[in-house]
């Protein structure tokens, strides 16, 4: 299961392998080997098995967790506050959001999450229109 997770992760996020490796590679400690690109290929591969320190990187870096990684979970919570703050690119109806986008939707979000309690909540609705995604 670990090496299809990781594989998704990696290309949903459309990152290759050597810029897996360099992200991986940020904060090694001075016991730390360097990560690279085969490796890694290995690992999705399932021709060898990350030690526990490496999908823990792996897991921080996705934002996911390990029962995730191993598959003794579905990932099915995103907090939006977190992907908006993290380095990941992000994209509405095939248009990439870039910083200032970002900045903008999230005071958006916020905003209307603070300004939901003091909206009368008990006013019946009629009718809700579909959201069209454009997909």
């Amino acid at each position: 299961m670990f090496p299809e997770r990781l594989r998704a992760l990696r290309r949903g996020r459309h990152i290759t392998l050597e810029a897996l490796a360099e992200a991986l590679n940020e904060h090694l400690s001075p016991q730390e080997k360097p990560n690279t690109a085969s490796q890694i290929g290995n690992w999705e591969r399932g021709v060898r098995t990350p030690s526990y320190i490496e999908v823990k990187k792996i897991a921080t870096y996705f934002n996911v967790s390990l029962d995730y990684l191993v598959g003794h979970s579905q990932h099915t919570e995103i907090d939006l506050a977190m992907l908006f703050l993290s380095e990941s690119l992000l994209s509405f109806n095939k248009e990439p959001l870039d910083n200032q986008d970002r900045y903008e939707i999230f005071q958006l979000i916020d905003g209307y999450l603070h300004g939901k309690s003091s909206r009368h909540n008990n006013v019946p609705i009629d009718h809700q229109e579909a959201l069209d995604l454009d997909f």
